[in-house]
């Protein structure tokens, strides 16, 4: 079948020995079907240039011209075309053209990346159906060039591994490997580039592993484990492990935690703690995820106001809802209306329900007096905010039910529009007194 290809590779290999010259022992025959094919490629009659081609290679040392290899490339392209209802033909071309990319690759080094990199595409071109042959060349290639190759490439080399996969002959973790590389390779070639091309190339990429189901939660545990134990400071390898294991909906598991606490270790940013804070949250583990969101909101560009009032806000209600903080909440909740006046009726909202939710002792007046508060707030909300108005008005009037006796704040001495200090829950506002009848 690659009987061509190899009478090929003999007679370059062979013409070193006995080149004279430029144009090699044969010289006069090698200027003759030089030139009798490039004009007639010129014309784009690759039929007839074909045999004149092939008497040129054959006569033609290696080093003539990169010309020969180029042109020939594409008679043979040509040919393969016109024979693919005869396979076996059809694989002798395609033999031959590959081994052309090699020999120029060889001849030619300092365009050795783009003649590997043409192998690879003519293997995706001709090979289409051979996922075992487009596996075994697309590795060879990339493991030469790396990130140097096309996008399709790289998807068509996963492609195949998942294909390899399916029909048992590579295992998970050789499909894993396979892909742990190869992303690996995208990623230099983005983080040089910033080519979207390749960035789309990484989501089909990974889009075809998870499609796989090798990526399943047990697979990737057990891959990345070993992994992790011996490397748990490689960053690349934690980035990778946290996108893969969310990608596949394994961030319950502990392998998740460990590494996404040690990739923020290492190079923390307010989006990874935030994920981190994410996740403890899930796991109800409120004290360190309060403290994961704190440490996000300090990692913020200071001109990313939007983002930090966003976490603040988030913050102030984590701290009332899941820590029973109520003073931090109340704090943290001002913060965010300071910072961003957007979140203003939304932050007193909040207050006012936090005040409104004390249990505070004391006498009639005291035990009743934190509604005044929360009613104030509540208030505020509504004047300020139309999207929290009728929330805010709702809750108020419930709280204005609760409000101290008129009789009772009577003897106490307190009377309707007096100023007053509530102190309650480890927070102190000062308001005015309001009773009711």
């Amino acid at each position: 079948m690659k009987k061509l290809a190899i009478i090929f590779l003999t007679l370059v290999l062979a013409v070193p020995a006995f080149a004279q010259g430029r144009y090699g022992k044969d010289s006069a025959e090698c200027v003759k079907y030089l030139s009798y094919y490039s004009e007639l490629v010129k014309q784009n009659n690759l039929s007839e240039a074909a045999p004149y081609w092939r008497n040129a290679f054959t006569h033609c040392p290696p080093t003539v011209s990169q010309n020969m290899f180029i042109n020939g490339q594409k008679i043979i392209r040509y040919e393969i075309n016109q024979n693919r209802k005869d396979p076996v033909r059809y694989r002798e071309l395609v033999d031959t053209l590959l081994m052309l990319n090699d020999l120029r690759a060889q001849y030619y080094p300092k365009n050795a990346i783009k003649s590997l990199d043409n192998k690879a595409i003519d293997v995706v071109n001709y090979y289409d159906a051979d996922y075992e042959a487009q596996y075994k060349y697309l590795t060879e290639v990339l493991d030469k060039i790396k990130g140097d190759a096309s996008p399709v490439v790289f998807v068509s080399q996963m492609k195949s591994a998942v294909e390899m996969y399916r029909n048992q002959k590579l295992d998970p973790e050789g499909v894993m490997n396979n892909y742990t590389k190869i992303s690996g390779y995208l990623d230099d070639k983005i983080d040089s580039s910033n080519d979207p091309q390749y960035r789309g190339a990484k989501q089909d990429v990974e889009s075809l592993l998870i499609d796989s189901g090798v990526a399943s939660c047990d697979n990737l545990v057990a891959l990345y484990t070993p992994r992790f134990e011996a490397n748990p400071t490689d960053e690349a390898l934690l980035t990778n492990m946290v996108y893969m294991l969310s990608r596949s909906e394994c961030m319950n598991t502990d392998l998740f935690l460990k590494a996404i606490v040690a990739l923020n270790e290492i190079n923390p940013t307010a989006s990874s703690v935030y994920g981190l804070y994410r996740l403890y949250s899930s796991r109800d583990e409120n004290t360190k995820a309060a403290e994961a969101l704190e440490r996000a909101i300090s990692l913020l560009n200071p001109e990313d106001v939007n983002t930090k009032a966003d976490y603040t806000f988030e913050l102030a209600t984590y701290y009332f809802k899941k820590c029973g903080k109520t003073a931090s909440a109340v704090a943290k909740a001002k913060e965010a209306a300071e910072i961003n006046d957007a979140y203003k009726g939304k932050a007193y909202l909040l207050i006012g329900t936090i005040w409104g939710s004390q249990k505070c002792g004391g006498n009639e007046v005291e035990s009743r007096a934190h509604f005044w508060v929360a009613v104030d707030y509540l208030q505020r909300a509504a004047s300020i905010d139309p999207s929290v108005a009728d929330e805010a008005n709702s809750l108020a009037a419930q709280y204005r039910r609760y409000f101290p006796k008129t009789e009772d704040a009577f003897f106490l001495d307190i009377t309707d529009g007096q100023g007053y200090t509530v102190s309650c829950g480890g927070m102190t506002e000062r308001t005015t007194v309001r009773t009711n009848k």
